[in-house]
């Protein structure tokens, strides 16, 4: 049986709820396919045609956990990517392994933080993109509204990749913006395995602010090479799986 935070009439509520304080106008969501964090989205996953804002783990600094999770997203929807950075450190077969082939990524070394944002808003005004990554310290509320507001426009999603060059800079994270939702991924061990090796990796996915949605946080394996988390084998049957992940309501 359902819970009343599974149920189909409130996630129509947020639904409505979201259109009304600005939603996007291109209409749909893009599931993770896991229903404990699909249900918690307004449309039953991560909003199309709108900005979101993803960060690494607490300590401020992004970690590639962040960033393989921004290309699992970005890896399924259809078009090519824009990725928008200021240090020439973006590796592609990171991406490939989150299921972002290079072959459809369009790579911008833009000078500074500014010059990043600029190149995001041209590119969702541009048209044609599945996607829009940005990787920025500071994301000014002016700035985002934006973004937001191009992304609607176009139909493309929006990601700014919070990433800092000083831990100052982190005070950043957490003002108010326009994005649609705010997440922070922080990687955690692997589950040992019963013979020597390396197991999949696993993320602590934790959804800081869900506009017209709910909080939540998630121990979840990393993206795999379609783009998608998967549930760990412990935690994937009946009461097991609810000790893995919290939820609240959003503020």
């Amino acid at each position: 049986m359902s819970s009343r935070a599974d149920s189909p009439v409130l996630a129509d509520l947020r639904l409505r709820i979201a259109r009304l304080e600005g939603g996007p106008r291109v209409e749909g969501a893009l599931p993770f396919g896991l229903s404990a964090l699909d249900s918690r989205l307004p449309g039953g996953g991560l909003m199309l045609g709108a900005l979101h804002e993803v960060a690494g783990g607490p300590d401020g600094a992004m970690d590639g956990a962040a960033a393989l999770f921004a290309a699992g997203i970005a890896a399924r929807v259809t078009g090519p990517v824009l990725w928008c950075v200021t240090r020439a450190d973006l590796f592609a077969p990171g991406l490939a392994q989150a299921g972002l082939s290079p072959g459809r990524v369009i790579h911008v070394e833009a000078g500074d933080n500014r010059g990043v944002l600029v190149c995001m808003e041209e590119g969702l005004c541009h048209g044609g993109l599945g996607a829009v990554v940005g990787e920025v310290a500071r994301l000014p509320m002016v700035a985002s509204r934006r973004l937001h507001l191009a992304a609607r426009e176009s139909g493309s999603i929006a990601i700014a990749l919070r990433r800092w060059r000083r831990q100052t800079e982190a005070r950043d994270f957490g003002q108010p913006t326009a994005a649609m939702t705010r997440w922070q991924i922080s990687a955690l061990p692997s589950r040992p395995l019963p013979v020597p090796g390396v197991g999949r990796a696993r993320w602590r996915v934790e959804l800081i602010r869900a506009r017209a949605g709910a909080c939540l946080e998630m121990e979840l394996e990393a993206c795999d090479d379609s783009g998608h988390l998967g549930l760990p084998a412990d935690m994937a049957d009946g009461p097991v799986a609810a000790e893995g992940w919290r939820h609240s309501a959003a503020g």
